[in-house]
């Protein structure tokens, strides 16, 4: 077995922003390997859900122990999920030959990628008016909302359609590898808004261990898994996520979140042949508008306007020069001699 360097590295990088956000690992990883490391699509997509199939049962098994996972939305997600990501595999394989399964596999990774990014940005967004409502809260006095009208009622289970978005899901994760987490969890964010955050958080991770563990075993069976490919990403990977868990409490994890964004849509872009001027061009607009855009909708909903994460970063730039202004302003020589 021979282990490649730049894949190792490329692997810690990843590990490190889904230690950090607690997503992106296949968004991130499949479209790498294909861009920049001229891995077929199949079989990237292969290794990267065999990666995750070891990565994802760690996060699952912490908030399995504090108690933050719905296991009845569990059950419903993976009734749907798990056989229609097996599914999955044989859908891309019975779509061609070799090189129609390659070219659809990388349209559909296009097309997942782009649902990924706006998935993120639809996150982000809730959580903003989350955040205005709270603040209108305080200024008025009121109580902080939860989220949850009576917390001892138990939650209203929709199972029809919370197995359909698990088979929805399975089936896209077993195609691209893209969606375990980024995509199930905005529609877990639409069919149950009741559902706090570390509920939500544990459910999307503790449903995706069986579903990825599915799409993997199809992979291995029927898709294009390279064992050294996976294995250089591995040991990459496995002390990344425990690296990024540990900076995810100092980190600006929005800040992250938006990077991670802005590099989805590039990858989702180039994946599905955009020219390069017309990709560039649309990037640009995302960078000048996008921020703009989130001032109006900040100042909407009571917030400032200037996204916080630019403050944080400026406090703790301060209060780490502070030490050394106190130093460099102390008594001097002259003066304590008096």
């Amino acid at each position: 077995m021979d282990l490649q360097l730049s894949l190792i590295v490329a692997g810690l990088v990843i590990g490190v922003v889904v230690g950090m956000t607690g997503m992106g690992g296949g968004a991130l990883m499949t479209p790498v390997l294909v861009l920049f490391f001229g891995v077929p699509p199949l079989a990237a997509v292969s290794s990267d859900l065999v990666v995750s199939a070891v990565m994802k049962p760690v996060g699952g098994f912490v908030h399995l122990r504090h108690g933050t996972v719905n296991l009845r939305l569990v059950g419903l997600l993976c009734l749907g999920s798990v056989p229609s990501a097996f599914c999955g595999v044989l859908v891309s394989r019975a779509l061609g030959g070799s090189s129609g399964v390659q070219e659809w596999t990388k349209l559909a990774l296009g097309v997942a990628l782009l649902l990924a990014a706006a998935g993120l940005i639809l996150r982000a967004y809730q959580d903003m008016v989350a955040r205005g409502r709270r603040a209108a809260d305080r200024a008025a006095g009121r109580p902080a909302r939860r989220g949850v009208a009576d917390p001892d009622a138990p939650m209203r289970l929709r199972p029809i359609v919370t197995v359909l978005v698990g088979a929805a899901g399975g089936l896209i994760v077993g195609m691209t590898s893209v969606g375990s987490g980024s995509l199930i969890i905005i529609a877990l964010l639409a069919l149950y808004p009741a559902l706090n955050s570390a509920s939500l958080v544990g459910t999307d991770l503790v449903q995706a261990v069986p579903l990825v563990a599915s799409a993997a075993l199809g992979h291995l069976l029927f898709g294009d898994f390279q064992f050294a490919l996976t294995a250089s990403l591995l040991v990459g990977c496995l002390p990344g996520v425990y690296l990024g868990a540990r900076l995810s409490s100092r980190a600006p994890g929005g800040l992250v979140r938006r990077a991670l964004a802005l590099v989805l849509l590039a990858s989702a872009l180039k994946l599905l042949n955009l020219p390069d001027v017309a990709m560039v061009a649309a990037l640009a607009t995302v960078v000048v508008v996008g921020p703009l855009l989130w001032m109006v909708a900040r100042s909407r909903h009571g917030l400032p306007a200037r996204a916080r994460i630019l403050a944080q970063l400026r406090s703790r730039g301060e209060s780490a020069a502070a030490p050394d202004r106190r130093g460099s302003t102390g008594p001097s020589p002259a003066t304590t001699g008096r």
